[in-house]
């Protein structure tokens, strides 16, 4: 993606308005086109890595540049950053997949499944306490550690006691509190101007492949 076709977004910005959006359509239909061209590049790489990704087509990995507004009290019309979302399962809302982020000096990829609905939170929750021994494994590889720490834990996303059902002794009582299951990693702006983007994107993303496995198996059980 060209420099300059990445600056569109931090123009829109500082003139996040209709009337200057429409007066530079030109500018956001490049964008567009190099925006779908990267998640092209990124669908070559990770559809040979993790097969669950093949039925992906561009259009179910893009986002719309319009916002949601309705219960918004923040008004701009248009979102000033860009997302690339390869879900493992595009029939299945909120599957766990493969995210990428870019916003200029916070721009990060992360994976796994955010904030799962309720039903998908108690089958997770119990595969993690039956099979605390995978999750850890996963975890605790030497590589994923190097790249992603371990599972976020931002403090909304996270129970303070242990959850229903669940004895605050549980070995795996730590992964047991948290409300969403997920792993990011900052990543630096230029990377997506970078001719080989997609192959060292992909390089780092395919490291979540088997947290996703894990998650997907959980979400699957049929109680």
């Amino acid at each position: 993606m060209q420099v300059k076709t990445l600056h569109f977004l931090e123009e829109l910005k500082n003139n996040n308005q209709k009337e200057w959006f429409h007066e530079h359509k030109k500018e956001y239909d490049l964008f567009k086109k190099e925006y779908h061209g990267l998640i092209a590049a990124l669908l070559q790489e990770m559809k040979a890595l993790d097969h669950s990704l093949e039925p992906l087509e561009i259009k179910h990995c893009t986002f719309r540049i319009n916002r949601d507004i309705r219960f918004s009290k923040d008004k701009s019309p248009y979102k000033t950053n860009m997302g690339i979302w390869l879900s493992t399962d595009k029939n299945k809302k909120n599957a766990p997949g493969y995210y990428l982020h870019y916003e200029k000096g916070k721009s990060f990829i992360a994976g796994g499944v955010y904030c799962p609905e309720t039903e998908d939170l108690k089958k997770i929750r119990k595969e993690i306490a039956f099979f605390q021994e995978d999750l850890e494994e996963i975890l605790e590889n030497t590589i994923f550690k190097k790249v992603y720490g371990e599972l976020d834990r931002e403090a909304q996303n996270v129970l303070k006691k242990a959850p229903k059902d669940y004895e605050p002794t549980h070995p795996a009582i730590e992964h047991l509190k948290l409300k969403s299951f997920t792993a990011t990693h900052a990543i630096e702006d230029t990377i997506f101007t970078d001719t080989d983007f997609a192959k060292k994107i992909a390089q780092k993303l395919i490291l979540l492949k088997p947290l996703n496995v894990f998650l997907n198996r959980a979400m699957e059980t049929i109680d």
